[in-house]
Order: C-alpha cells, then sequence, then structure tokens
C-alpha cells in the first residue's frame, strides 16, 4: 500500500512538473521555433516524455494540460487564428492523444527487434526527404517566392543531419524513442490541424489572409512545413532526457 502511494505520488509529481514546463513554452518564446513565416511549437514535448516514461495516462494527463493551456492563451492573448483553438476538439483531444499514441508506439517497437525498427526509421526518413525533394522542384517549377524553396532545403539539410546521427550516436539505443517522438509529433499537428480542416476549414484560411478555394492546400503546407522541424527538435531532446533518466534507474 505504502508502495502504491508512492508510486501515485511520483506520477502526480511528474505530471504537475511536465505539465508547468509545457505552460512555461506556452507563455514564453521558448516554446515557438520560427519556420519561414510560421511558427514551429515544441510544447508537445513534454507530454512525450511523460508518457516514454510513465506511461501512456501520465502523458494523456501533461496533453490535457497542454490543450487546456491552449484554451486559455486563446482567450486572453487571442491572435486572428485563436477562435480554433476555443474547441475542445481542436485544442485538447490531439493533446491528450499524443501521450498514448507515443506510448503505444514506444511498446510496440520493442517487441519488433533492433533491426525492423531501424528500417522504420530509415524509411521514415528517405519518405520525407523525397517530399521534400519534390517540393524543391516544384517551387522552381512555379516560382513565386523564395520561402517555400528555403524551408525546403533547410528541412531536407535537418533531416539529412537526422539520417546522420540515427547512424552514428542513436545506432540501435534509442530507435523506439525515436520512433515513438515522431509519432507523438505527427499526432499533435496532423491531429490539431485535421480538426482545423474539419470544423473551421475555409475560415482559419481567410484569417490567414489566404485564398480559402486553397485551404485544403494550404493547411497541408502548413502541416508538413511545422511537422517536420517539430519531430526532429522533439527527437534530439526527447532521446537525451529519456536516455538521461533510463541510465539514473
Amino acid at each position: 500500500m505504502k508502495s502504491k502511494k508512492s508510486f501515485d505520488i511520483r506520477k502526480l509529481t511528474i505530471i504537475g512538473v511536465l505539465g508547468a514546463i509545457s505552460i512555461v513554452l506556452g507563455m514564453t518564446p521558448l516554446g515557438f521555433i520560427p519556420v519561414g513565416p510560421t511558427r514551429a511549437t515544441i510544447m508537445h514535448i513534454p507530454v512525450i516524455i511523460g508518457a516514454i516514461i510513465e506511461g501512456p495516462v501520465v502523458g494523456a494527463l501533461v496533453g490535457l494540460i497542454f490543450g487546456l493551456f491552449s484554451i486559455y492563451q486563446a482567450i486572453t492573448a487571442p491572435t486572428p487564428v485563436s477562435f480554433v483553438f476555443l474547441n475542445p476538439i481542436v485544442s485538447v483531444l490531439p493533446r491528450i492523444l499524443i501521450g498514448i499514441t507515443a506510448y503505444y508506439t514506444y511498446k510496440g517497437l520493442n517487441s519488433l527487434g533492433s533491426k525492423r525498427t531501424i528500417g522504420l526509421l530509415y524509411a521514415i526518413w528517405a519518405a520525407i526527404i523525397i517530399y521534400l525533394s519534390r517540393g524543391i522542384y516544384l517551387s522552381l517549377m512555379d516560382y513565386t517566392s523564395i520561402w517555400p524553396l528555403l524551408m525546403n532545403v533547410g528541412l531536407i539539410v535537418l533531416t539529412i543531419g537526422m539520417v546522420y546521427l540515427t547512424a552514428t550516436k542513436f545506432k540501435d539505443k534509442a530507435l523506439d524513442t525515436v520512433i515513438a517522438t515522431i509519432v507523438g509529433t505527427l499526432t499533435n499537428t496532423v491531429g490539431v490541424l485535421t480538426m482545423i480542416y474539419v470544423f473551421f476549414g475555409e475560415r482559419f484560411v481567410e484569417a490567414l489572409g489566404q485564398d480559402v478555394g486553397l485551404a485544403r492546400k494550404i493547411i497541408v503546407g502548413i502541416g508538413i512545413t511545422n511537422g517536420i522541424p517539430e519531430s526532429i527538435i522533439a527527437i534530439i531532446i526527447v532521446t537525451s532526457v529519456v536516455s538521461a533518466v533510463k541510465r539514473r534507474r
């Protein structure tokens, strides 16, 4: 009974600490990274760390704090697109799912073995590089602005850097953490943007000052532009923290 009580206290403490970190990131520039004309967030990182270290319940609860804070921000510091985050299906549900998808991906990969896991990871990197290369080709063929070209080139450089880290530093030591981090990050990015498209598609794009007729294309572009750097930065931070915690334990 005493062991269970201390166990629960530890989980509650971790939830509080990681939730507070998410809030601090959201209230300061630390939580947002400029990527061309948009900003990528790293507020989902504490959710992934909590899920991998302590399980899906902890991850989901930290995600709940993240989501509720998004609503608070939309009310207290509104921007032209803050109205979308007043809907809990947009702001809260995907954030809760981050911890669940990250944890079960992490657990599932443990049973696959390192060879299959590293093969899956290289396949992910290859798909990203191919997609970005296509983006560079289309930007050159239909040149209207230098931003898409620069962003695609920059993202390819970052991705190649992660391939190098995978082959040299990570090897088979943290591949389950790497892939779980990618899945958790994409759960946030894809989940939020999908809900925005379903409930507010044209209104959201209009608030951005873009052509509402291109709503789907613009929202997909935001997902790619933000999702890749968010994933790469999350991988670096999450693998470092989780590896340090594992060594200590």
